[in-house]
């Protein structure tokens, strides 16, 4: 047995999988304050009657980061880079940062000492501030590192029980701004989401399930909750993966669908391509930061079904606030679920207060309650139509996108719009009709985002770097080097090697029995030549186990 539980903005939904079948689901409402209640109240309500050894797989998706993030709660920070020459860190967007001088080159050699005298005194206004935690982020340093291991050390001691990450442990890709921006928030997360690690690992040996706990990433792919401590920000837009997750799992597969996922507080979007979820080339874009953290391509539009309507001349306007649920549900406002109970479009909450919160809308407009419903409806969905055409536009810009349809020689439209989410059923065949498109909202479809995390696996990408001149590789993952001695090394021979290499990190995140279905999705090899001879190699091979689902839900 598997347990699914997603923490959405309005509600905390939770189903327990047996094989393919789901037995039973559970909803409490969130509580943004205190999402380890709402995991647990779910959980508890969940596994009423059943024997809890019998549960295998339990898998999280939580808001926490992004909450935390989004408002303004993460721990301040000490950004600390080594910019070297060429760039400014001005430009980053990365908010008040310290500068020290010291430079390597884009193939790790060093052009430009660390000045000791300056680190020292950065350390001191560090200390002035009362900071207590630390980011050191230095450019091309996952190549060498050197600079941020010296700055590390010496801001060790001078700052006595300061906590400091190393830009290169957080990520060893190249994009300077975006591994400084990684490196921050990973800082700025990591405490409060330990934290609650440790509490939902606690509060389930009290419940006595044993069960393996994973948590589910941006990237549609589960990890061991106790692993994803080291990077927390991995975990961020989890719950928009969720939902991709469920769509895939709810769905025959190989479709190509647009997923719209209409809750109570927002509407997110996606895009799956022929079975396979778009991944954003650029990474996570977390509030203006543009992170290393591998994502699906994602929109999140604040509309829902608890949204607030508002009126002005005469006119209809939806969200983007929330104040609680709809008025039918005992809430305090009108909200489009008011407006749906009285179309008849849904059957939950009270009928005489939906009505209620329509006159009141109605007397604004100076029109009949089922009217100034309608209106309402009408508003939700043109949002929703906009936003979808409007997200067209940016996947086109999507490499992955560009591939599918040179593969596929056909224009891609929304001739598929999947709808998950408790709005789901009522809006999505009106959002489809408007796209000229055909409505699926699957069985489930309210619990789909906790379908979704129970049933995916693990995913995990290892991005391998190496210079046969100077003998040296790197994993820009998690910044190891080691050494090469073939000055040579044939493409073939770098992928054996960062097959390699990646079971032997995925043995070490716990998940290694699902490396051997790694497969290459990048590879270049750049000969460097000197005079007439070639005398080195620069190879580049990315090697992934892909976002998917267990065998045991697709056996079924």
């Amino acid at each position: 047995m598997l347990i699914g539980i997603d923490v959405g903005g309005t509600t905390t939904d939770a189903v327990l999988v047996d094989g393919s079948q789901v037995v039973k689901t559970a909803y409490v409402p969130t509580d943004h304050d205190n999402l380890l209640n709402c995991l647990l109240g779910a959980l508890d309500e969940l596994v009423v009657g059943f024997d809890v050894r019998k549960i295998e797989r339990v898998v999280l998706s939580t808001t926490l980061i992004t909450n935390m993030i989004a408002e303004g709660k993460t721990d301040p920070v000490a950004l600390v880079l080594i910019p070297g020459p060429g760039t400014n860190p001005k430009d980053y967007n990365l908010g008040e940062s310290y500068i020290l001088d010291g430079a390597i080159d884009y193939r790790g050699r060093e052009i430009d000492k660390l000045n000791e005298s300056q680190i020292k005194d950065v350390a001191s206004k560090i200390s002035a501030k009362h900071l207590s935690r630390v980011a050191v982020v230095g450019k091309f340093c996952q190549r060498n590192h050197a600079h941020e291991n010296r700055v590390g050390e010496i801001m060790a001691v001078a700052l006595p029980g300061a906590k400091i990450e190393l830009g290169h442990k957080v990520s060893g890709q190249l994009n300077f701004p975006r591994r400084a921006a990684t490196t921050l928030l990973t800082v700025a997360t990591k405490d409060q989401y330990k934290e609650f690690a440790g509490a939902m690992t606690a509060a389930l040996r009290q419940r006595k399930i044993s069960a393996p706990v994973y948590i589910l990433k941006a990237d549609g792919g589960t990890l061991p909750l106790d692993k994803s401590i080291e990077m927390p920000v991995e975990t961020i837009f989890s719950g928009t993966a969720a939902s991709i997750m469920g769509v895939l799992a709810l769905t025959p597969a190989g479709q190509t669908s647009v997923v719209v996922d209409i809750g109570g507080t927002t509407t997110d979007l996606a895009l799956i391509l022929s079975g396979k979820p778009l991944l954003s080339s650029k990474g996570a874009k977390v509030e203006s930061l543009l992170t290393h953290v591998r994502a699906f391509a994602v929109k999140s539009v604040a509309i829902g079904g608890d949204s607030v309507v508002n009126v002005a001349t005469d006119c209809v306007t939806v969200g983007p606030q929330r104040n609680g649920p709809a008025l039918c549900m005992g809430g305090s406002g009108p909200t489009p679920t008011d407006a749906m109970r009285v179309l008849g479009m849904t059957t939950i909450g009270d009928a005489a207060k939906a009505e209620k919160a329509m006159q009141d809308v109605a007397g604004k407009l100076h029109c009949m309650p089922k009217e100034a419903a309608q209106k309402v409806v009408d508003f939700v969905v043109e949002k929703i139509v906009s936003e979808v055409e409007e997200m067209f536009c940016e996947w086109e810009q999507e490499p992955a996108y560009r591939i599918w349809e040179i593969v596929k020689k056909e224009k891609l439209q929304a001739q598929n719009v999947v709808g998950v989410g408790g709005g789901a059923p009522p809006l999505v065949p009106l959002v489809a009709a408007r796209l000229g498109a055909t409505a699926n909202v699957p069985k489930y479809a309210p619990v789909a985002n906790a379908i979704g995390a129970a049933v995916a696996r693990p995913t995990l990408t290892l991005n391998l770097h190496i210079d046969t001149e100077r003998g040296e590789y790197i994993v820009a993952e998690e910044g190891l080097t080691g050494k090469v001695t073939d000055r040579k090394m044939t493409p073939e021979q770098a992928e054996k090697m960062a097959k390699k290499l990646l079971a032997e990190r995925a043995e070490r995140l716990g998940i290694g029995e699902y490396a051997g279905e790694a497969e290459q999705t990048y590879s270049e090899v750049f000969n460097m030549i000197r005079g007439w001879s070639t005398v080195g190699r620069l190879l580049d091979v990315r090697m992934e186990i892909p976002a998917g689902l267990l065998a045991s839900w697709r056996r079924c």
